[in-house]
């Protein structure tokens, strides 16, 4: 396992799903690391969609990938995640990842919403295949993120048990706002 922080989890989480040959999605870009990991995971024979609201994100996502020579198994769109049901079909989609707030390094003020966050897991659950994954980081804490934390908080409670499993891991004894991991596996 990775360093034992959000981060980590969610990487250790996916790491045992994600194999070769599978379709993965960032449905937040941002720097392409996670896009990076997933084209990794997925191999020469998978595909992974990478999805970002920001030029600046999509261009350094592009870059990343350009540079380890993943070209031909990532596809990044400057588009909100909110809109994942235009590209791929229901049940076609093995994990997906989420980073929520802003772009490391950005404007602060641009950073995810839980209305657009909502939609988009909304549309990642129905596209999410028997036994996928959605990993799901929050970052909440300083200038952003309470009010869509605590909304995210309780929508995941509402989410069908009859289908899905819900896991939120939090570093309970960390000072200030520790990042939440938040695991989701559809059961059926």
């Amino acid at each position: 396992m990775e360093k034992l922080n959000t981060l980590g989890v969610a990487r250790d989480f996916l790491r045992r799903r994600v194999k070769a040959g599978d379709f993965c999605i960032d449905a937040t870009a941002g720097r392409g690391r996670d896009t990076l990991f997933l084209a990794e995971l997925v191999g020469e024979t998978g595909k992974v969609f990478a999805f970002d609201i920001q030029k600046e994100a999509v261009e350094s996502t592009r870059k990343r990938i350009a540079e380890n020579q993943k070209e031909g198994i990532v596809t990044v769109f400057l588009d909100s995640h909110e809109n994942l049901l235009s590209y791929a079909k229901e049940e076609t989609v093995d994990a997906f990842t989420f980073n929520l707030g802003y772009l490391p390094g950005g404007d602060h003020r641009i950073c995810t919403s839980f209305d657009s966050t909502s939609r988009a897991l909304d549309a990642a659950m129905r596209l999410l295949k028997p036994h996928g994954v959605i990993s799901l980081c929050i970052y909440y804490g300083g200038d952003s993120g309470y009010e869509e934390k605590n909304a995210l908080m309780e929508y995941l409670k509402t989410v069908d048990s009859k289908v899905f499993t819900v896991l939120v891991a939090d570093f309970y004894n960390r000072p200030n706002d520790p990042p939440l991991a938040v695991m989701i596996l559809k059961e059926t």
